[in-house]
C-alpha cells in the first residue's frame, strides 16, 4: 500500500460498510465509522484500538453531520476518502406503496449521502485532494418491477455523483459511483423494508420477483470481502473511475439494458430526430 489514508464510511455495522471497513484496516488506513448505537460504536471500536474510530450519527440528522465531520477533522485527522454506504432498500409496487416510503428512502439512500458529501467537500476542496465513493447498486443502472423507490433513489445517486464528479475534478477530488449487483449483505433480509401487498392485480408480475430474491438471499454469488478489496483499489488508483460495476451479474444486466436502449433508440431515431427545425 502506497500510503495509509483516513477514510470515513456511514454504516459500519454491516455488510458492505462492515467489510471495507474492516479491510481498510488489515491494509494499515485508520476508518471513522458511523453507527446508529453507542452498543454498535463500542462493537466496531474493538476492532483496533488504535485506528477505528466510532461515531454515532443517523445519515438523516441533517443538521448535526456537519459539526460531527468537523470534529473528525480536529480530531482524527483529515478525510481523505468518504465512503456513502449506509442505505437500504425498499420493496414494494409504486401503487402500493405511501409517499412517506418514498420520502424515507431518499432521506437515507439520497438526501443522507449529498449532506454527507456537502460536510467533506469544503476541507477536501480547501486540501485539493480527496475522493467520494458512492454505494449505489445495479439498480441505479437496470430496473424491476417492487423496488421503484429504491432504484429511484439510487438513479438519483448515480446523477449526483456523475454531475458532482465533474464540478470537482479540477480542484483534485474524484467521486466514483460504485454499484455492486447482488452480494451475500442484509439488503434483502433485516435491511428491507417491505410494504404489504393489497392489489391482485400485480401479483403475476411481482410475486416470482420476490420468490427470487428470498429463495437467494444469503447465496448470492458476490463476496462483500472482495468488494471492499476491489473498493480499496479504486481508492489507491491514480485515476479513479466516475463509474464502477461489482460483480458478473450486474455487469451482464447493464450491458444488457444499454443493448436494449440501443436498440430502441435506433426504432425510434427517425420520429427522434424529426422534431428539430
Amino acid at each position: 500500500m502506497a500510503s495509509s489514508k483516513i477514510l470515513l464510511i456511514t454504516g459500519v455495522s454491516s455488510g458492505f460498510g462492515r467489510a471495507l471497513a474492516q479491510e481498510a484496516l488489515d491494509a494499515g488506513h485508520k476508518v471513522v465509522g458511523t453507527v446508529r448505537t453507542a452498543h454498535a460504536k463500542h462493537d466496531f471500536e474493538s476492532l483496533s484500538a488504535t485506528a477505528a474510530f466510532g461515531r454515532e450519527l443517523d445519515v438523516t440528522d441533517f443538521e448535526v453531520i456537519d459539526d460531527v465531520v468537523s470534529d473528525i477533522e480536529a480530531s482524527v485527522g483529515p478525510v481523505d476518502v468518504l465512503i456513502n454506504n449506509a442505505g437500504y432498500g425498499h420493496e414494494g409496487i409504486l401503487e402500493e406503496s405511501p409517499l412517506s416510503e418514498m420520502r424515507r428512502q431518499f432521506d437515507v439512500n439520497v438526501f443522507g449521502a449529498v449532506a454527507m458529501m456537502k460536510a467533506v467537500l469544503p476541507f477536501m476542496r480547501q486540501r485539493r485532494r480527496g475522493h467520494i465513493l458512492n454505494i449505489t447498486s445495479m439498480g441505479g443502472h437496470i430496473t424491476m418491477p417492487g423496488i421503484a423507490y429504491y432504484c429511484a433513489s439510487k438513479f438519483a445517486l448515480e446523477g449526483i455523483s456523475e454531475s458532482v464528479g465533474k464540478e470537482v475534478k479540477p480542484l483534485g477530488i474524484a467521486v466514483t459511483a460504485v454499484a455492486p449487483g447482488s452480494f451475500r449483505t442484509d439488503w434483502a433480509g433485516r435491511s428491507m423494508t417491505r410494504t404489504p401487498r393489497s392489489i391482485p392485480d400485480y401479483d403475476a408480475i411481482f410475486d416470482p420477483v420476490r420468490t427470487a430474491r428470498e429463495e437467494k438471499h444469503g447465496k448470492q454469488q458476490g463476496d462483500p470481502v472482495k468488494a471492499a478489496r476491489a473498493m480499496l483499489a479504486v481508492i489507491a488508483a491514480d485515476h479513479p473511475p466516475a463509474h464502477l460495476l461489482l460483480g458478473s451479474d450486474a455487469l451482464r444486466l447493464v450491458r444488457g439494458k444499454l443493448s436494449v436502449m440501443d436498440d430502441e433508440l435506433r426504432a425510434w431515431e427517425p420520429l427522434t430526430v424529426s422534431t428539430d427545425g
